[in-house]
């Protein structure tokens, strides 16, 4: 039986700062995280303890409008990042295995640029038909991805284009309260 009640559980992925993402990004992430917060929604998000990211961006946000947060880090420890809420140590290392449990942990995810972590938490996102939103115009793997539509010839789900960070929000969740229980049980 659904719970009508629960809340959302909508990750935000996206590029570390040795990427060299634009101010204009970083902004547009902490407004995606201040939309999700606003919508009573709670954020799931990447915490690097080495690097700033366009998800602790969106971290950020969230808090400026005082959402639930909840950081996935690999290694050890919970003294990653002092706006998460909530932490989750993985216990893994970086590009080991953290990929996984941050995406499996969202009921739809938000893209924004992105390189090859992104990509991979995208890949697990679709294998397990976890709906995925782009917001365009950032670069990276997001905006790659938005023009192909599909990872594989498989089309399991499209990714779906939003041009601002609230349609994107609106987007992840009308696509994540309509997601359909068989995109759940997909097997690999």
């Amino acid at each position: 039986m659904k719970n009508r009640n629960k809340k959302l559980q909508i990750g935000v992925v996206g590029s570390c700062i040795d990427l060299n993402y634009s101010k204009n990004a970083e902004r547009a992430a902490e407004k995606l995280g201040q939309s999700i917060a606003k919508s009573g929604n709670i954020l799931i998000f990447g915490a690097e303890k080495d690097f700033l990211s366009l998800s602790q961006a969106a971290c950020r946000g969230a808090k400026r409008a005082e959402g639930i947060t909840v950081g996935v880090t690999y290694g050890k420890g919970f003294n990653i990042i002092e706006d998460a809420d909530i932490v989750i140590p993985t216990g893994l290392e970086r590009g080991g295995g953290r990929e996984f449990i941050l995406a499996l942990s969202c009921d739809v995810i938000i893209s924004i640029s992105g390189g090859s972590g992104t990509l991979n938490e995208l890949t697990v996102a679709y294998q397990a038909g976890i709906p995925i939103v782009g917001l365009k115009g950032f670069g990276g793997w997001t905006d790659k991805l938005i023009e192909e539509k599909y990872l594989d010839a498989r089309k399991r789900l499209p990714i779906i284009k939003a041009l601002s960070p609230q349609k994107a929000v609106e987007k992840a969740i009308s696509l994540a309260k309509n997601k359909k229980t068989t995109h759940q049980t997909t097997r690999f």
